[in-house]
């Protein structure tokens, strides 16, 4: 593997794409740690490292390689930018003209891309305007002193409000910016390595307060534990059923096409991490109201903050659990869909060994689908509930290392650049990565 490292930075092109990935990287973590304008800086650091846990913003700090709750430029990271792409998917499904422009290849994906940058634009000021009304109210940093919280702005008045929003909006621009250079004239997968990089970020810090909080044993036993479930994580990410396709001899002209066999490859985890993001963004929600009405003596509002507001309540683990296993069901059915594929396979001469062309390939696989989804789901669950569990078990706040969203974008996004940077090399006759 470090032969093929060797390899990559000897090839001119290769590397002068490695180097301006790694430029990318390094102005992206920049802007992460430039405070925005009009951010009391000295108040923000210190209910920054007062506070135990992040909040309802969890999320959105871990997609910001914890800028979020610092307030920087960066300070929405690349979470807009993922709810956008995620709601142009849907709609694709939904919307006929949408589906349209899918089918029209580049041109239209072209304008799907644009559509997701003005998606992006929107939530991104939505979001920056409500994290800097918590910002003035003194509710964004939960557990810090009120001398803190309070004045986490030099000016608490409109115009900073206004000029801090405008800022963390261009700062999301500039994101999507960086990230498709990298997808341009890097190595690809831009978006998908931005976010790795901001996860990464705070990997080490998130080690090192669980050595320094529980000892040597216990930071031992964490780092083998978590070795254990990165090693699980990529065996399920690369697991797949691979259904056997046969596509008959036919005559077009004067020339044979077909008789080959591939196969259609069904992943595991064919829902990715969506089905976590979409069940903690859910749950996020019931924690915000609560937020919002702090002072309320509403009965509904009290069991929420009760059971739904602390992740190592078992009401909300059990939420938790079951809204991933349901998502990851419907991102399936809305992304794959077996008549189109059975549709496909009619057209162009192809069969399932044993099975009928038409509707029978179509059952088929709607039920080799609907069972190797549940396993999946199953390990998204159980993935996720790794921080909350530790939470209950060794006391570690919830951006716990090992597990949940961080470790699943970790190997998914470190796997895909791997095989990117393998193919690359293939394609001089270099030895690659894997073997």
């Amino acid at each position: 593997m470090l032969g093929a490292f060797a390899n990559a930075f000897r090839t001119p092109d290769l590397r002068k794409k490695l180097l301006f990935v790694l430029l990318i990287i390094a102005v992206f973590r920049l802007g992460s740690q430039i405070p925005t304008p009009g951010v009391h800086v000295a108040n923000v650091q210190h209910c920054f490292n007062a506070t135990k846990s992040s909040g309802i913003y969890g999320l959105i700090n871990l997609f910001s390689g914890g800028a979020l709750l610092q307030l920087t430029v960066f300070a929405l990271g690349i979470m807009p930018y993922i709810t956008a792409s995620i709601i142009l998917q849907l709609l694709v499904v939904v919307i006929p003209r949408l589906e349209a422009l899918k089918k029209e290849g580049q041109s239209g994906q072209a304008k799907i891309t644009q559509y997701t940058r003005y998606v992006t634009l929107a939530l991104a000021i939505l979001q920056a305007t409500g994290i800097v009304a918590l910002a003035r109210s003194g509710n964004l940093l939960q557990g810090c002193p009120a001398q803190y919280s309070d004045h986490l702005l030099y000016q608490d008045n409109l115009r900073t409000a206004a000029l801090m929003v405008v800022t963390m909006t261009a700062g999301t621009a500039v994101i999507m910016w960086l990230g498709e250079l990298v997808t341009d004239r890097g190595i690809g997968n831009g978006m998908s390595i931005l976010i790795f990089t901001q996860v990464v970020a705070t990997f080490p810090v998130a080690l090192w307060n669980v050595q320094k909080a529980k000892g040597p044993w216990i930071f031992g036993g964490v780092i083998l534990i978590g070795l254990v479930v990165v090693a699980a994580v990529v065996f399920i990410e690369q697991a797949q059923r691979r259904i056997p396709v046969q596509y008959a001899r036919r005559m077009v002209g004067r020339k044979m096409f077909g008789g080959s066999s591939t196969y259609i490859p069904l992943k595991v985890n064919q829902a990715g991490v969506i089905p976590v993001i979409f069940a903690s963004s859910l749950l996020y929600l019931p924690a915000m109201a609560v937020q919002f009405n702090q002072n309320s003596s509403n009965a509904v509002l009290t069991w929420i903050s009760t059971n739904f507001v602390r992740g190592d309540h078992p009401i909300y683990m059990a939420s938790y659990f079951l809204l991933i296993i349901f998502f990851t069901y419907f991102y399936v059915a809305i992304t794959f869909n077996p008549q189109e594929v059975a549709d496909n396979m009619k057209q162009y001469g192809g069969f399932i060994p044993g099975i009928r062309a038409g509707k029978p390939t179509e059952e088929y696989l709607n039920y080799v689908l609907s069972r190797i989804t549940l396993p999946g789901a199953l390990y998204l669950g159980l993935i996720a509930l790794i921080p909350l569990a530790a939470l209950v078990l060794v006391n570690a706040n919830q951006n716990f290392p090992f597990g949940g969203t961080s470790l699943l974008i970790m190997v998914g996004v470190a796997l895909d650049t791997v095989k990117q940077i393998e193919s690359q090399l293939q394609q001089r006759n270099y030895e690659g990565f894997l073997r």
